[in-house]
């Protein structure tokens, strides 16, 4: 007997995520996240959330990501604004909704003419983002649906992202996604946390347990119930997976109830697809297994071409298949509901069956516009047509990197190179390929396997050894593990680029900088010499240029004042793209070291001209140093209102990348130092190349050391503060640059200092006045102005304010507001009375930062004086707003901080931070600290 229904009218055994479903949709914004493995039930319980009567009022509107997937940056999202043309006339549009003209091409005649393309690269994918964002709160309450994220290229992760961030009023995002198909197991590529005031919700779906078996088995056959015993061995064969439980029950032709006990579920799902695939016609079964072959949603037309079915019968056939449950329609497209049911379909199929069916998948594909560059490959690999699956391949990961999706590109070049049957030639040419995508990409999937593996391949000739040598090089020094290894790496390579000293030169140029590692100043200074001799000779512009970015920037980070001479070398911009290139790189490099030695000034104006350079040049690195140096320097410059979200956002794009996550974590501890967060100011600093200064970005590192000192002095335990003090100086004199001891020097002097180690200190202050002798670097002059201060006697107060007044000329306000407070202490010690009132005032200038630790001991130190505090009469009132104080607590509370430990925070007492508890809890309409943690 043939079960009467396929799949079950009633929604079995997830009564409760659907409710977690609605609730969380229907209070927006809000984002919510559905996981679990394939066939568990997803799409099914994403229809039936999309049926509940509470989602009436949202327009839904719904993406879908493909396995097999063209590239196409942002793809589902703008496949899920194709249909809304018809609402945009009812509404009013911001015009940088104009962007998305080119990209949605259905919607051109209802949207806005497209605003001037930016300069910045950062502001041009900004205002793509913003659009979609702007469009999608035109037209909410919207609901947006992605289904199968794990399937996403990497544009729309990061648009995905951008819009659960900061979301629109009126929106919902619903993600579906496979947890061990995604990338690092994220589904958006890093972790995601929703900011305050968006509803979320994270349904985990797991398999249905033996009586939830039971029930949808019942269901699906339309009885009251099913045996037991049938119950519980249908649910030991399937997992409790609901789609293999429907496939299972399809199979069944009779009352039997017994199931083939001997055989593994993966092949009764491939028997039960089998039977239904028998009970099709022909031409039926043709048009199925077509569609299994294709991979995709398919027209009918194509179903037809590769199945070989005859156009007139065409349409008959496909509804034998739609109607017996084998293929799913979707859009005028049809294809399979699952992709276990199209998996299966494809495993019914023998050998010869496949290659010819994917032959005729190749030749029907190769007229369409655009060429479907993925399929084809795809296509050609599984006929086995080897040479075409190179060609296509070949061609589609050089699409894939022209429309900005580098990860797919590293991917496909790494396929293709897996192949034995490639001659030393094509070995040659995709190897260099892959090199290049490493050296230039951020989002690609990490290739440094395939390239050390290719290093020992005997096809790959010498030269292109050398260049492959030379970009894994490139690679490991972005590395968290691999600076010290690629200068090995990188010395090699220079032997084995005899044929190519432009590339030899390039590998020289990176081992001139001083700024990676451990490794002498001198040493470096050799290499620049050699790479300074090949530029004046060299007559190739784009090889000139690119060893000028390096060497200008490697130059100018030591504080040598001869670079300000030489800038006028580098021009405006270059109609070459190449050469463009390098002037990007040579200008983001130049900020870079100028915010190190302390011409803040000069950095933010090479910053800004690297980045317009990089606008259509493809340099994502570039950009991403770019952002770390602009983090930096608003730390510097005390520009922390939205610094802390700004870096953490960052951070999480470009976590496993050295130059740029460990600046970005250096100054996430800075701003936790700030507030006496010790816990996030130990996992910051950690990461900020103070573990393995080998492999660290030397300055960074230093300024880690730096604010662990500053650390462990604020806490009271001098002896940890002056062994990092000890660290960092280690390091410090192993390098020779003493440039770069702008915020090491002051806080080494001055825990040694409190801890007695005054001979320790005045040596410092020596090395550094003799090191900084003909250098070009104010921030380490200002501190070394600074460290004379503290080693000042009493009766000479003018030295900290001679340092004051050099911090306030480079606009180092965290740094000026420090020494104003050293100020405020010798003078209170000198009995003068004005000091509180300067306390007062310091301590209202941390808190305008943000350094609510700095503000709370000036406070203290306030009433530790025994001076009565001046009248804080027109304070204002918070009513239910949390005040800054109590702002602080909570934000304590938050990290799980007993009172004891926020009174040593704040330098309040126990009795305080009690009263301020029980406040910010009543404030928050929470009864408990468990309540608020949950």
């Amino acid at each position: 007997m043939t079960p009467p229904r396929t799949t079950s009218p009633v929604l079995v055994g997830r009564g409760e995520e659907l409710a977690a479903l609605v609730d969380a949709v229907t209070s927006q914004p809000s984002v919510v996240l559905v996981a679990g493995e394939a066939g568990v039930g997803k799409s099914r319980l994403v229809r039936e959330l999309l049926a509940r009567p509470e989602l009436r009022p949202l327009r839904v509107l719904t993406g879908c990501c493909q396995p097999l997937r063209e590239p196409f940056p942002y793809g589902a999202v703008l496949d899920a604004l194709r249909t809304v043309g018809g609402y945009l006339s009812r509404v009013s549009l911001s015009p940088v909704t104009g962007v998305l003209g080119p990209l949605l091409p259905e919607l051109t005649g209802h949207l806005p003419q497209p605003p001037e393309r930016p300069d910045d690269p950062r502001h041009e994918r900004h205002h793509l983002f913003r659009a979609v964002r702007e469009l999608l709160a035109a037209l909410g309450p919207v609901l947006l649906v992605v289904e199968d994220l794990h399937w996403a290229d990497d544009g729309c992760r990061h648009l995905l992202r951008f819009l659960m961030a900061a979301p629109p009023p009126n929106l919902t995002t619903l993600v579906t996604y496979r947890r061990e198909d995604a990338p690092g197991g994220m589904p958006l590529g890093s972790a995601y946390r929703p900011p305050a005031g968006v509803a979320s919700a994270l349904v985990e779906l797991g398999p249905l347990d033996v009586g939830q078996v039971h029930d949808l088995a019942a269901a699906i056959l339309d009885v009251d119930a099913v045996p037991a015993e049938f119950a519980a061995r249908l649910h030991e064969r399937t997992a409790g997976i609901p789609f293999v439980v429907e496939e299972m029950l399809r199979a069944l032709r009779d009352p039997d109830w017994r199931l083939l006990d001997a055989v593994e579920v993966p092949a009764l799902l491939r028997d039960a697809m089998a039977e239904r695939l028998a009970r099709l016609p022909v031409t039926g079964r043709r048009i199925a297994e077509a569609a299994a072959v294709l991979g995709v949603p398919a027209t009918e037309q194509l179903l037809a071409e590769v199945g070989a079915v005859a156009p007139d019968r065409a349409g008959a056939a496909l509804t034998h298949a739609l109607h017996s449950g084998v293929l799913h329609e979707t859009d005028v497209r049809y294809g399979f509901r699952h992709a276990l049911a199209q998996q299966a379909v494809y495993d019914t199929l023998t050998g010869p069956e496949r290659q010819r069916l994917h032959l005729r998948a190749l030749r029907a594909l190769d007229h369409a516009t655009p060429r479907p560059f993925m399929q084809l490959a795809e296509h050609s690999r599984r006929a086995g047509l080897l040479p075409d699956w190179l060609r296509h391949g070949e061609a589609a990961a050089d699409r894939a990197l022209e429309v900005g999706d580098p990860a797919t590109a590293t991917h496909l070049y790494q396929r293709l190179l897996d192949e034995a049957s490639l001659t030393p030639a094509d070995v040659d040419r995709l190897a260099v390929k892959l090199g290049q995508v490493a050296r230039g990409g951020l989002d690609q999937r990490d290739p440094r396997a395939t390239l050390e593996r290719l290093l020992d391949d005997h096809r790959l000739s010498t030269a292109a050894r050398g260049e492959v040598r030379l970009n894994l090089g490139f690679l490991l020094i972005r590395q968290f593990d691999g600076p010290k290894h690629g200068r090995v790496v990188f010395e090699r390579a220079i032997g084995e680029l005899a044929a190519r000293p432009d590339l030899a030169m390039g590998a020289r140029a990176v081992l001139a900088q001083p700024f990676v590692g451990a490794t002498p100043l001198a040493e470096h200074l050799r290499w620049m010499r050699e790479v300074e001799a090949f530029i004046d000779s060299c007559e190739d512009d784009e090889v000139r240029f690119a060893l000028l970015a390096n060497q200008l920037g490697s130059r100018m980070c030591t504080g040598d004042h001869t670079v300000m001479s030489r800038l006028d070398r580098l021009p405006d911009t270059a109609a070459d793209v190449a050469v463009r290139r390098h002037l990007a790189r040579a200008h983001c490099n130049l900020a870079d070291a100028f915010a190190l030695i302390g011409h803040f000034d000069l950095a933010r104006d090479f910053l800004d001209r690297g980045l317009r350079l990089t606008v259509g040049a493809g340099v994502p690195f570039t950009e991403g140093t770019g952002q770390s140096t602009r983090v930096h320097l608003d730390w510097y410059r005390g520009d922390w209102g939205t610094l802390q979200d700004r870096a953490t956002r960052l951070l999480e794009e470009y976590r496993e990348l050295l130059p740029v996550a460990g600046e970005i974590n250096l100054v996430l501890g800075c701003l936790a130092v700030a507030r006496g967060d010790w816990e996030a100011a130990e996992r910051h600093l950690a990461d900020s190349g103070v573990r393995s200064v080998e492999n660290s970005i030397t300055p960074v590192a230093l300024g880690g050391f730096a604010a662990l000192t500053r650390m462990w002095s604020d806490r009271g335990d001098l002896a940890r503060a002056c062994a990092e003090a000890d660290r960092g100086l280690e390091l410090a004199r192993r390098k020779g640059v003493w440039a770069w001891l702008g915020e090491l020097a002051p806080a080494a002097v001055d825990a040694y200092r409190a801890a007695g180690r005054l001979e320790d200190a005045v040596k410092l202050v020596e090395e550094l006045d003799a090191g900084l002798v003909d250098r070009d670097a104010p921030l380490a002059h200002v501190a070394l102005k600074a460290c004379r201060a503290l080693l000042a006697r009493p009766d000479e107060p003018w030295l900290l304010e001679d340092a004051r007044r050099a911090a306030d000329e480079l606009g180092l306000r965290y740094y000026s507001a420090v020494l104003s407070e050293r100020i405020a202490l010798a003078a209170l010690e000198r009995g003068d009375d004005d000091a509180v009132v300067a306390l007062g005032e310091v301590a209202a200038r941390f808190d305008s930062l943000g350094a609510s630790r700095d503000a709370a001991r000036c406070r203290h130190l306030v009433r530790g004086a025994g001076v009565a505090t001046p009248s804080r009469r027109g304070r204002r009132g918070y009513g239910n707003a949390l005040s800054p104080r109590e702002q602080d607590v909570a934000r304590l509370l938050a990290q799980g901080r007993t009172n004891r430990e926020i009174a040593d925070v704040l330098f309040l007492s126990p009795r305080t931070v009690e009263q301020h508890v029980a406040r910010v809890l009543r404030k928050l309409g929470v009864a408990s600290r468990a309540e608020l943690l949950a």
